[in-house]
């Protein structure tokens, strides 16, 4: 457990994480953490025929997420690629503990994910807008 916040990742987390990055097996998962048993758990998984639009509306308005979206993008060469983005989601109007408690817990938690390329940090849709995302590819 992490000594700062003392939360565990649930070893479920790591495990879609693998199958996202290896088998593409996701388009996007989201991650919540867990008050009661104090540990960061899957909270939703996008198949991988969803789109964008399809993760920001599963990020709920008021609460704060950890998620990770697999972006496709064509590079400016014409060239087929993708990214792994790492979004840390701690909206104005969720409760001041949680927002604590994703900041605090995020940097370990992002490191027990292997494979990140980007990260964004948002507290408002417009923050995670596709335009913002696309221009992080570069």
């Amino acid at each position: 457990a992490n000594s700062a916040s003392g939360l565990a990742v649930n070893d479920e987390c790591k495990v879609k994480f693998r199958e996202l990055k290896a088998r593409r097996s996701f388009r996007f998962i989201v991650f919540r953490i867990d008050d009661k048993d104090m540990e960061i758990k899957v909270d939703r998984l996008g198949d991988p025929n969803q789109g964008y639009g399809d993760f920001t509306d599963s990020l709920p308005a008021d609460e704060c997420r950890y998620a990770i979206y697999d972006l496709d993008f064509t590079t400016s060469e014409n060239c087929q690629k993708s990214k792994i983005f790492f979004f840390s989601w701690s909206p104005d109007t969720a409760r001041t503990r949680s927002k604590m408690l994703y900041a605090s817990s995020k940097d370990r938690f992002r490191r027990e994910l292997d494979g990140i390329q980007c990260e964004i940090q948002a507290t408002d849709p417009s923050e995670m807008s596709l335009d913002i995302v696309r221009s992080r590819t570069n």
